[in-house]
């Protein structure tokens, strides 16, 4: 499995690059968060291993053993739905939450995160496709949101993230992206220049996350297989 995930990872790497030449973006400048959401703890160390030093888990409840398991070797990330009666236990346990889609949570988030003296990295989460099925803040109420979260002390707002519809229509993905890239750079002059990050695209259409402008990209099939749940 360890050379199964670096084999992967080389792939993995080899399209990102790819990608960018078609795209005059710079390879480097793309983040991978690798998703181990089913993926037992160990292959978080073996990803870890590979080189990888962001981690995402999509349930507060699957990542708190595993996360216990191996330490802080790695930047936690939470980019699933977050619900207000978990948010005390991961801002104990994520470096980044990706998921804030309501002021609401946000209070929340800020709250518990001020108990514990810390502050919290979090993007705000876009419906950018208008999916009823799909949580995120609507397009047109994203700025607004980020007006109102920049002003809590114990969050450090950074960015946006977005889900792509689930469409094999590329140019219904792109359409979505440049939604949330066009939101980006407008939050960027709300927030100002530490709102660097706009997670966008995985392992099926990152490659069109990239073409608009995307500088993180999450990733879970692509690295460690089909996952068994």
């Amino acid at each position: 499995m360890k050379e199964e995930i670096a084999d992967n990872l080389r792939e993995l790497r080899g399209r990102i690059v790819e990608a960018c030449e078609e795209y005059d973006r710079d390879a480097n400048d793309i983040t991978i968060v690798a998703i181990t959401k089913s993926h037992p703890a160990a292959s978080i160390r073996m990803a870890v291993a590979a080189g990888i030093r962001n981690i995402g888990e999509s349930r507060v409840q699957e990542a708190e053993p595993k996360i216990n398991e191996v330490g802080r070797i790695a930047r936690f990330h939470m980019v699933g739905h977050l619900q207000t009666n978990k948010v005390k236990k991961a801002v104990q346990l994520f470096d980044v939450i990706q998921s804030l889609d309501s002021y609401r949570l946000a209070e929340e988030i800020d709250r518990h995160a001020r108990d514990i003296e810390r502050v919290i990295e979090c993007y705000i989460e876009v419906n950018a496709s208008g999916a009823i099925q799909k949580y995120g803040v609507p397009p047109e109420k994203t700025l607004e949101l980020i007006k109102r979260v920049n002003n809590l002390e114990n969050i450090s707002l950074n960015g946006l993230m977005t889900v792509g519809p689930l469409t094999e229509d590329r140019d219904e993905i792109r359409r979505v992206f440049k939604i949330c890239h066009k939101l980006f750079k407008k939050g960027r002059d709300i927030v100002g220049t530490k709102f660097d990050t706009l997670s966008m695209g995985m392992t099926d259409d990152f490659e069109l996350g990239v073409a608009e402008g995307a500088n993180m990209i999450r990733i879970g099939t692509g690295i460690f297989g089909p996952r068994e749940a």
